[in-house]
C-alpha cells in the first residue's frame, strides 16, 4: 500500500508520531522537516510580490505556522503574524520568540491586521474535540469573511478530525496540506466545503510505525486510481469466451421509469461484461433492443400498471445460471414478490433503487446474512436512512460500518465521498468526485457498471469490497472527464456512459 490509502484518526496519528518520538526522533526536528515541506509547497502557489497572514495556534501546529513565517520571511516575502493566545506550548513559544527578534509584525488584536493576499492557517491542527466559542471564533469567522485565499496546515482549525463535523465554526480552506497521513475527517462530506483541495505532505512517516498501529491491512482506506486498476478484469486472457467473460443479469425498469433499464443496461456495456441479459415488462423489450442490441432482453409478463409482475426467465435457465445478478433501477414497488426471490438466489447481487426502498418496507435485512453469496446495497443518503432508520448519520463512516455489520452485505453509501464497508468493518473511501454525478441516473449507471465487473471477476483472492471500489472509482472519473469536456451542467447519465471508456485511456 502507499501512503495515500492510509486513513487515520487523531488517536491513531497521535500513536504513530508517539512510536516516531520514542525511536529518537527529535520533535524539533520533525517540525523543522514539516514545515519546510510545507514552505515548499506554499512557494509554488505564492509568488514573492503577495504578502502572507499567519494564524498562529497554542501548539505545535502554531509551532508549524511559526517555521513556515520564518522561512518565507528568510526567502523576501512580505509575512505578518496573527497570534491571539497568552500561553503557547514550549517549542511553539520558542519559536514565536525568534520570529518576534526577525522583526516579524505580530499582532494579537484582529482589528489591527494590514490586508494580505494569502492566510495561512495554524490555529489548531489534528485533535480539536471541543468547540470554538468567543474571540478566537470572532476571528475564524472574519478570516472567512473576508474570501481571500486561506491554506490550512494539516486540517482547517475548527473541523474535527474524525468526523469532519464543525465545532462551533471553521475556517473555510482553499487548499488543505495535511501532513503525513489523511486525516479521516477530511473525507467526510460534511467537511468538504471548508476543506478546499487537499493534498498530502509526505514526511516519511516509517512503514512499519504505520502497519504497528493500522494492522497489516487498514481498516480504512482511500481509493486510488493504482488500486481501482489492480482489480479491473484486464488484460483478458488470449483463449477466452464470452461465457467466460461473466454473465450479468439486469432486472430493472417499468413503463414508469423505462430509462432506467436503458442506462444500467448502458452502464453494463461499459464494464465489458461478456454476456448481459435485461429483465424488463414485456412492453419495453423492443425498447431496450433499439439501445442494446448486444444485449439478451428478457420480455417479462407485467402488472397492469406496467411493472414486472414475474421473472420469466428462458427455458433452461433459472437465477443462478448468471455469474451476477443487479436489480432496482426503475422496478417500482408495485410488485414486491421479485425481492425475496433474489435473496434466495446464491450467486452476488447488487440490489438498488426501488429493490433497496422494497428491502426496506419488507424489514428483510436481516435475512440478508443467510445468503450464499454476497450482497452490495447500493442506497444514497434517503435510501441509506429508510434502510437502517436506527443509525446514527453524523459519522457516514461509522454509519456504513454498522449498516454492514447489521446486514451481512457490502453496503456502499452513495454521495460527495462514498464510503464502502464490508461486514467486517474494513471501509473504501472515494476522495475524489464532481457534483455532475448529481442528475438523475447516475447512480442507475453506476450500478450496471458494477455489476458487470462483479460478474467478470472470479479471482477469489480480489475482495468483493475492493471490485465494489473499483467501480465507484470508475464512475466518478468518468464524471470528471465528463464535467472537464462540457461543464458540470452538461453530464446528464446517458452522456456519462460514454465517458466511461475514456477513464482508462488516462
Amino acid at each position: 500500500m502507499t501512503k495515500e490509502q492510509f486513513v487515520v484518526t487523531a488517536a491513531q496519528m497521535r500513536e504513530i508520531e508517539a512510536r516516531i518520538f520514542i525511536a529518537g526522533m527529535p520533535v524539533a526536528a520533525l517540525m523543522e522537516k514539516v514545515a519546510g515541506l510545507v514552505s515548499q509547497r506554499l512557494q509554488a502557489i505564492i509568488s514573492q510580490k503577495q504578502s502572507v497572514g499567519i494564524l498562529v495556534g497554542p501548539g505545535h501546529n502554531g509551532g508549524d505556522a511559526l517555521v513556515v513565517a520564518r522561512e518565507l520571511h528568510f526567502r523576501g516575502y512580505e509575512v505578518w503574524i496573527y497570534q491571539p493566545f497568552s500561553k503557547l506550548k514550549e517549542l511553539t513559544s520558542q519559536h514565536f520568540q525568534y520570529i518576534q527578534s526577525l522583526g516579524i509584525p505580530c499582532y494579537q488584536d484582529i482589528s489591527e491586521l494590514p490586508n494580505c493576499d494569502f492566510l495561512i492557517d495554524g490555529l489548531f491542527g489534528f485533535g480539536l474535540e471541543r468547540e470554538i466559542t468567543d474571540s478566537i471564533a470572532a476571528a475564524i469567522n472574519h478570516f472567512n469573511a473576508k474570501n481571500q485565499p486561506i491554506i490550512s496546515i494539516d486540517i482547517p482549525s475548527g473541523l474535527h478530525t474524525d468526523t469532519g463535523e464543525v465545532l462551533g465554526t471553521a475556517i473555510q480552506a482553499n487548499y488543505t496540506f495535511c501532513l503525513g497521513l489523511w486525516k479521516q475527517g477530511l473525507l467526510q462530506e460534511q467537511a468538504l466545503a471548508y476543506v478546499g483541495k487537499a493534498e498530502l505532505i509526505d514526511f516519511d512517516i516509517p512503514l512499519a510505525d504505520i502497519h504497528a498501529v493500522l494492522g497489516d491491512i487498514p481498516q480504512i482506506k482511500r481509493i486510488t486510481q493504482t488500486t481501482a486498476l489492480s482489480t479491473l478484469p484486464l488484460p483478458r486472457p488470449l483463449i477466452t469466451h464470452k461465457y467466460k467473460q461473466g454473465h450479468l443479469l439486469l432486472i430493472c425498469g417499468s413503463k414508469r421509469y423505462a430509462g432506467g433499464a436503458i442506462l444500467t443496461g448502458l452502464g453494463a456495456r461499459a464494464s465489458g461484461v461478456g454476456m448481459l441479459s435485461i429483465a424488463v415488462p414485456e412492453s419495453l423489450k423492443m425498447l431496450l433492443v433499439s439501445h442494446l442490441p448486444e444485449a439478451l432482453i428478457i420480455g417479462c409478463p407485467e402488472t397492469e400498471t406496467g411493472a414486472i409482475s414475474h421473472l420469466q426467465l428462458p427455458e433452461n435457465t433459472d437465477l443462478n445460471s448468471f455469474t451476477t445478478i443487479a436489480c432496482g433501477p426503475g422496478l417500482t414497488k408495485d410488485n414486491i414478490s421479485i425481492i425475496p426471490e433474489m435473496i434466495k438466489c446464491e450467486c452476488p447481487l447488487v440490489l438498488d433503487a426501488d429493490a433497496l426502498n422494497i428491502l426496506a418496507q419488507l424489514g428483510t435485512i436481516p435475512t440478508l446474512k443467510q445468503r450464499k453469496s454476497t450482497t452490495i446495497l447500493t442506497p444514497h443518503t434517503g435510501e441509506f436512512k429508510r434502510l437502517f432508520p436506527n443509525i446514527e448519520y453524523t459519522d457516514r463512516v461509522k454509519a456504513v460500518q454498522t449498516a454492514a455489520q447489521e446486514s451481512g452485505a457490502v453496503v456502499l453509501l452513495k454521495g460527495a465521498r462514498t464510503a464502502i464497508s464490508n461486514p467486517q468493518g474494513g471501509v473504501w473511501i472515494n476522495p475524489e468526485s464532481t457534483p455532475a454525478l448529481a442528475r438523475g441516473g447516475s447512480g442507475d449507471v453506476l450500478t450496471g457498471l458494477l455489476g458487470g465487473l462483479l460478474a467478470q471477476v472470479n479471482n477469489p483472492e480480489i475482495a468483493i469490497e475492493d471490485i465494489v471500489a473499483t467501480a465507484v472509482w470508475w464512475h466518478s472519473q468518468g464524471g470528471i472527464l465528463a464535467a472537464q469536456a462540457r461543464t458540470e451542467l452538461g453530464v446528464d447519465a446517458f452522456t456519462l456512459t460514454q465517458y466511461l471508456l475514456q477513464v482508462l485511456d488516462k
